[in-house]
């Protein structure tokens, strides 16, 4: 359920708060992802596929991963396993190449500077999140880390999005969530929330962006800042 009895916090305009998806939005971990899915290749005598074509399905996680490197759904009886050596790669590379966006470090420090509120809203599971928004300094700045097994349920669905609000005892209709995936969005309209789409990041592989029904799509970080009226 939705937060209630809440009011909004002081901010740019009318917003409260700012929630980030985290791969594709704040951090580029296509790298570490990738390479965790050609490691898996090699492991079973493939060569590896170009980075090009491994980095849009970042957005959907190990199934999009998986999907792409071995061609197999959730339905094939390969996925399951394939999945689980895939995540077990990839939880010894978190931090080998994963970086904050160009332009994502100067855009929190904006966002704090001008007394907005801000917070992660991932499907990434929390052993994998944490260590991550840990090593790279974010997890200590937001009350709000929200990860895709935080709640019973994942984005599209509005929960994570809900708690999140509820940790920064913001409305949700007062919050804007920022991410580069369609179930991003889907999951902020559900929820309440105005909708951005991060034109930087990975976007997948189905419809045009600009088709996703979002209030806006920004194509640095430094745009958010605009949007809101603090640049």
């Amino acid at each position: 359920m939705p937060p209630a009895g809440l009011t909004p916090a002081p901010g740019a305009a009318r917003w409260a708060a700012v929630l980030f998806d985290l791969d594709g939005t704040l951090i580029d971990s296509a790298p570490d992802l990738a390479g965790a899915a050609n490691a898996l290749r090699a492991e079973h005598g493939l060569p590896p596929l170009p980075y090009e074509q491994l980095r849009p399905m970042v957005g959907a996680g190990a199934r999009g991963m998986v999907g792409k490197a071995f061609g197999v759904t959730p339905d094939d009886a390969r996925f399951e396993p394939l999945r689980d050596a895939f995540l077990s790669l990839y939880e010894r590379m978190l931090l080998e190449r994963t970086l904050p966006f160009p332009g994502v470090p100067p855009l929190l420090d904006a966002l704090e500077a001008a007394g907005l509120p801000w917070g992660i809203v991932t499907n990434k599971a929390t052993r994998f999140t944490l260590p991550v928004a840990t090593g790279l300094g974010m997890a200590a700045r937001t009350p709000a880390l929200v990860c895709g097994d935080t709640t019973p349920h994942a984005k599209p669905h509005p929960e994570p999005l809900w708690e999140a609000a509820r940790r920064l005892a913001v409305l949700p209709e007062a919050c804007v969530y920022v991410g580069d995936d369609l179930r991003d969005v889907q999951a902020g309209r559900a929820a309440g929330m105005a909708t951005l789409v991060a034109a930087w990041g990975y976007l997948g592989e189905g419809e045009p962006v600009h088709a996703w029904g979002a209030d806006a799509v920004i194509e640095h970080p430094h745009g958010l800042l605009k949007w809101l009226g603090l640049a």
